[in-house]
């Protein structure tokens, strides 16, 4: 079928809107699929209440207190997931003083807080802020933090973390394969000591201890291993002339989810453009954006290390005051990690511990009319 056009509408998607409207994207399989735009005469978040078990979340992170955070045997908590993917929190303030193998899903770690090191099979990888680590299923692994105040946002997925196809755009758009970085080997030789290696499979942690450590491998090649990028290395796409989605900043694809990059960047020039997130209804994903650091002046009172879930069938977009003084920003100041769910995202209890539960209301625009 061919885009129709009915009624009062803009000619492009985000551009020139009808006087005294407000866009809203409605479309399928995220921002890929088939789409419309709706031009309504109200904002789609104006709503006044809120019934039901439907609505969007947010989460303070930071509050959140694994048990890693005081006991070096401890492990992360897992605060969100469904049966694709898991999200987790981990606050290790020591290293390690064991071995770690996931057989039950591949796992990258994005870096909000901390340095140190992540001794893997395949040599160590350094870590900083702002890195994704991404560590293939059944890597040995052990975290070596250097610093006592350390936060990591930690995906597992049943299936590879992926590079996504860059299209027309070219191998080099997003970021350059150049910049990923692969541990050279490392091994301990000289460590004639018990180690111990939690495996997790089947959703239980078995334990092999072996006499030596069991990071001895001399040397390796083939194209799976463990690898990492850093935030700084990615260069978003932009356009000066209409607002992109987001599956325009993706930087991993894996089976059930995207993985985004949010990070700052001019925005729109074109005095017609929209220069904020246009509301959308999530159709086919779950919407989940960690806040890692800057200003995010699309929403109010959101802080780094707080997370917000957008689920399906309801509207989410800027918060009114965004919406307002979108023409005062010539350029964006946040990093946001974003991850699109296929299938619906279950706050655990973990997540329901630390959840702002009026977050739904911050869409009430409270100022006076005559203010507006």
């Amino acid at each position: 079928m061919y885009p129709l056009k009915k009624g009062k509408t803009a000619a492009q998607a985000h551009v020139a809107l009808p006087a005294g409207t407000f866009e809203e994207e409605h479309g399928r399989k995220g921002f890929y699929g088939k789409s419309a735009h709706l031009y309504h005469a109200h904002p789609p978040t104006g709503w006044i209440r809120m019934e039901g078990r439907l609505r969007p979340h947010c989460m303070d992170l930071n509050k959140l207190r694994p048990a890693d955070l005081e006991d070096a045997e401890g492990m992360p908590v897992e605060f969100l997931g469904n049966d694709d993917i898991r999200l987790c929190v981990s606050r290790r303030s020591e290293p390690m003083p064991f071995y770690f193998r996931d057989a039950d899903a591949d796992e990258l770690y994005f870096v909000h807080r901390g340095r140190g090191v992540i001794e893997t099979d395949f040599g160590p990888l350094a870590f900083e802020p702002g890195d994704y680590v991404c560590l293939p299923r059944a890597v040995t692994y052990r975290v070596a933090p250097e610093t006592r105040d350390n936060f990591f946002l930690i995906f597992r997925s049943h299936g590879e973390f992926e590079q996504p196809d860059k299209g027309l755009l070219g191998q080099h758009a997003l970021y350059d394969p150049a910049v990923i970085t692969t541990p050279e080997p490392d091994a301990h030789l000289d460590d004639e000591r018990e180690w111990e290696i939690r495996v997790l499979a089947d959703g239980e942690i078995s334990k092999i201890v072996y006499p030596f450590n069991p990071l001895d491998v001399v040397g390796w090649k083939g194209d799976l291993t463990a690898w990492k990028l850093n935030l700084r290395d990615i260069r978003p796409v932009m356009s000066h002339r209409a607002h992109l989605p987001p599956s325009a900043h993706t930087t991993f694809v894996t089976p059930g989810a995207v993985v985004c990059s949010f990070l700052p960047r001019p925005l729109e020039q074109d005095e017609d453009a929209l220069r904020v997130p246009f509301f959308h209804r999530n159709t086919d994903y779950d919407e989940f954006i960690f806040y890692h650091d800057g200003d995010f002046f699309s929403r109010d009172n959101i802080r780094s290390g707080m997370a917000t879930l957008h689920p399906r069938g309801i509207h989410h977009g800027p918060h009114p005051k965004a919406l307002a003084n979108q023409k005062k920003r010539t350029h964006t100041d946040e990093y946001a990690v974003m991850l699109d769910g296929l299938n619906p995202m279950r706050v655990l209890p973990a997540g329901e511990s630390v959840e702002w539960a009026d977050y739904w209301a911050s869409w009430i625009n409270r100022e006076p009319a005559a203010a507006r």
